[in-house]
């Protein structure tokens, strides 16, 4: 396990719809309807079935679909090569997402290009855009890491929901996910993964 920080990305930045309808394929949860997207916030969460710190956060984000599902569309998206980490294939994300009780859109990118144009760098990687689709808020769900005694409740991620929702920007600074690092492709690695 690589302890991997967020790369940030810049706030701003436009969701990759296109992208996120052309590459990713759906495990479970339903399929990606892009008509539902429209005018509403997008919560892409990268996530997958082996990483202990997502495991650290699985109950927190089966709450957060649970409050802010209705009016945020929140997808799950795993970018984990299943060459070097078959655990992390549709079969594991399958048992995670049942297993915890997930209802929202879990899906594959299996070529990782949804991971290399939002510069995902680790499991887990919020990434919140607001109703038009700008890059708002990035960054840690909350400052509870494996092992570190802080209750993991999403606050960080709640404000930021709770600032777009109310057609604000989220705070700053915000504070950089931290956890395993997305498990490349052999010899695809980016350069700003490296």
């Amino acid at each position: 396990m690589a302890l991997t920080p967020s790369t940030m990305l810049p706030l701003g930045s436009p969701l990759p719809l296109a992208l996120l309808q052309q590459q990713l394929q759906t495990v479970c949860g339903g399929a990606l309807d892009p008509a539902a997207l429209a005018g509403r916030p997008v919560l892409l969460l990268f996530l997958c079935p082996h990483c202990p710190f997502v495991h650290h956060i699985q109950p927190e984000v089966g709450r957060l679909a649970r409050d802010y599902g209705d009016r945020v569309a929140l997808i799950g998206i795993n970018s984990n090569s299943t060459l070097t980490h078959p655990q992390d294939g549709p079969d594991g994300m399958r048992q995670q997402a049942e297993g915890q009780g997930w209802c929202f859109p879990y899906l594959q990118d299996s070529d990782q290009q949804v991971a290399v144009a939002l510069q995902a760098a680790c499991t887990p990687d919020p990434f919140l855009f607001d109703a038009d689709h700008r890059l708002a808020y990035r960054g840690q769900l909350d400052g509870s890491r494996p092992g570190n005694a802080i209750a993991c409740d999403g606050r960080d991620l709640r404000a930021a929901l709770d600032a777009v929702l109310a057609g604000r920007s989220p705070a700053e600074p915000q504070q950089p996910s931290i956890g395993c690092n997305i498990k490349w492709h052999p010899g695809r690695e980016p350069a700003w993964a490296r």
